[in-house]
């Protein structure tokens, strides 16, 4: 009889300890499970308590990286530790579809800082991210930011990526990530603009439809999870911010099947982005509450629902025209109690820069304490959300400046008649001004074409840029008209102005001139980047890999198919046909936002074995119940043995 009860006590024993074998890899499992539900314009988590999300986007995921960008510098584990210290409750973490495919393989990761990451595909660094930032008590938000890792899409779907693709990708997350509190909503779809609309009932383009079709399919796998809906672009003849329109949303709301579950989430920018005609009215920014009220605003003070202002940002906070917009705005989200996701935590936002700069590491002192002012706790945290009504101040009475004269205009004037060529290339002294060039858009096919460049006086004497054009050539269908944006530049992009010429033997040509007021481009110095962008005026794709001056390099290096002109006369670069005035040579100059230029080289580490997929969740009630069936007996094994003695 002691036999058995020897035997029975080491089944026992050894039911108990499968919960606590060190190899068992399972998904983290909340504890007592705190989501999140609507209540008129508010949040609340399970316990009704109010939740206000103040968070941050961090990109890469949805790029040809297939990560998040800046691991080539830094830790993951580290960018999630700053995240908390900045005192962000949320990440906003952008993915494509293609980053699910297999042939989709993470790069720009140093996998010497990065050891844990080694080998695992794009996915399961998610699952990285998300796990890290439930140990910080952090949520997560996943954006379907783009169908392919090149660019973003007007629809919801393309020829490549079917609509069945994205909500069978949004469904597989879904499950993925149920059971847990970490991942609060789905960002269905990223700035739906151009031929998006919104309560005309054609499923092919409204995007209200669409985004009842995926919403309710989501919750239908895991009813936990916020359905976070954007604008559109234009509803009824009035035009906004991509994503960033909301008024169809009074007439035709969006629908799900489980009440509670849906939130809307505009975006919207500041005149850094582009030059929006109210950024220069007089009364400016007293005028901005007001556009945001009847834009997307309205949604939040009529309690239809609440509002996660789902991007917003801009490179400056101070008393510029920019910075004052993004304080006027902070304020405007305070006093309402409005979320926010803060766009971004990269440096590397062409249009906006980020809260950390060039290095990844330091913080922009001036956006950390203008955010600062405005943060939420943790959500589930137990404290509780700020109080309303205490504005920020706007750090000065003044108001800026009108824009002046000779500003660019926010379109190009219509593209001039076919005119003679360029002025054919003189014989000057080569290597004293020089070109670079890389694209934030490398794809073939693009809405927006997005040249960069920066200029090198390698000279013995100071040059002005007033008398600079620099020329970039493209080709298109004939008859097309542009708009020009700078995005930024170092210079400033007040100085920076864009005119299209359709040139006599075919094809484009962009003039960028700058103007009277700059200072001069000393001998031995550069010009700092310069970052523009052009679209067609209707913002229909067009097939930019053809173009002369194009090159998928996001690299920096000197490109011979850029003209610059001094005086009028050629003095790097060529034209169409003709030959070149220097010869570039690749310098390895890199821009410290291009990834692949700053990720290191593989070492050549074996890299770790990675664990295995984790558990679902059927295996780890079954493992758990188990190990109860097993206490239990080895309870009854000792009570029964202390009897018969």
């Amino acid at each position: 009889m002691a036999r058995s009860y020897r035997l029975l006590l080491k089944l026992a024993l050894m039911a108990a300890l499968l919960c606590w074998l060190p190899g068992v890899s399972r998904p983290a499992q909340a504890q007592g499970s705190n989501t999140l539900h609507t209540d008129g314009n508010r949040l609340l988590d399970s316990n009704g308590n109010h939740v206000i999300v103040t968070g941050i986007s961090w990109f890469g995921l949805e790029t040809e990286n297939y990560a998040p960008h800046g691991l080539w510098a830094r830790n993951l584990e580290s960018f999630l530790d700053q995240i908390v210290e900045l005192g962000f409750n949320t990440i906003r973490l952008p993915f494509s579809n293609q980053l699910f495919d297999p042939s989709s393989v993470p790069n720009g990761i140093n996998y010497d800082l990065n050891a844990d990451l080694a080998g695992l595909n794009g996915l399961e660094i998610m699952d990285k991210i998300i796990a890290g930032a439930g140990r910080r008590g952090l949520k997560v938000i996943l954006d379907r930011h783009r169908p392919d890792s090149h660019a973003q899409s007007e629809l919801w779907y393309t020829a490549q990526y079917s609509e069945e693709r994205w909500i069978g990708d949004w469904v597989m997350l879904a499950e993925r990530y149920a059971g847990d509190d970490i991942v609060i909503g789905a960002d269905l779809h990223n700035e739906p603009r151009g031929g998006a609309t919104w309560g005309s009932d054609d499923p092919m383009t409204d995007w209200r439809l669409a985004a009842e079709r995926a919403g309710n399919a989501i919750l239908k796998a895991n009813p936990d999870w916020l359905i976070i809906v954007q604008g559109v672009e234009q509803y009824e003849g009035e035009f906004y911010w991509w994503g960033g329109n909301l008024m169809g949303a009074r007439d035709h709301p969006v629908r799900l099947d489980l009440p509670g579950k849906l939130v809307y989430s505009p975006h919207t920018y500041g005149p850094g982005v582009y030059p929006q005609t109210w950024f220069s009215d007089p009364s400016f920014p007293d005028n901005m509450p007001g556009i945001w009220d009847s834009h997307w605003g309205f949604v939040h003070k009529d309690g239809l629902a609440p509002v996660i202002l789902g991007e917003f940002g801009g490179r400056s906070v101070e008393n510029d025209r920019e910075g004052v917009w993004q304080r006027a705005l902070v304020s405007y989200l305070k006093e309402n109690g409005i979320s926010y996701l803060y766009w971004t935590l990269n440096p590397n936002s062409g249009d906006t820069g980020g809260v950390l700069l060039d290095d990844w590491q330091t913080v922009d002192p001036k956006k950390e304490e203008l955010l600062s002012s405005y943060q939420s706790p943790l959500i589930g945290s137990g404290q509780a959300v700020p109080e309303r009504g205490a504005a920020t101040p706007l750090a000065t009475a003044a108001q800026p400046a009108a824009p002046s004269a000779d500003a660019p205009p926010a379109v190009a004037p219509t593209i001039a008649e076919p005119s003679a060529a360029p002025p054919s290339p003189q014989a000057v002294a080569t290597g004293t001004l020089r070109v670079r060039y890389h694209t934030s858009n490398p794809a073939e096919m693009s809405s927006d074409s997005k040249p960069e460049f920066i200029i090198a006086n390698t000279g013995a004497t100071p040059v002005r840029f007033e008398d600079l054009e620099l020329i970039y050539w493209f080709q298109d269908d004939p008859g097309q008209t542009y708009t020009f944006q700078c995005d930024w530049a170092q210079i400033g992009c007040e100085k920076v102005q864009g005119e299209f010429e359709a040139l006599a033997e075919g094809g484009y040509a962009l003039r960028v001139r700058f103007q009277p007021g700059l200072a001069e481009l000393p001998a031995g110095q550069e010009s700092g980047e310069i970052k523009l962008r052009f679209n067609r005026v209707d913002y229909s794709e067009f097939r930019q890999s053809d173009d002369y001056s194009f090159s998928a390099s996001n690299e920096y290096v000197e490109w011979e198919q850029v003209g610059l002109y001094l005086d009028g006369k050629l003095v790097w670069g060529r034209a169409p046909g003709s030959p070149a005035v220097n010869s570039p040579v690749v310098t390895g100059t890199t821009a410290p936002e291009s990834p692949s230029s700053t990720a290191p080289a593989p070492t050549g580490t074996p890299p770790e074995t990675k664990s295995g997929p984790s558990l679902p969740a059927w295996v780890m009630w079954g493992l758990t119940a188990l190990a109860a069936f097993g206490a239990g007996l080895l309870v009854a094994a000792i009570w029964f043995i202390r009897r018969k003695r």
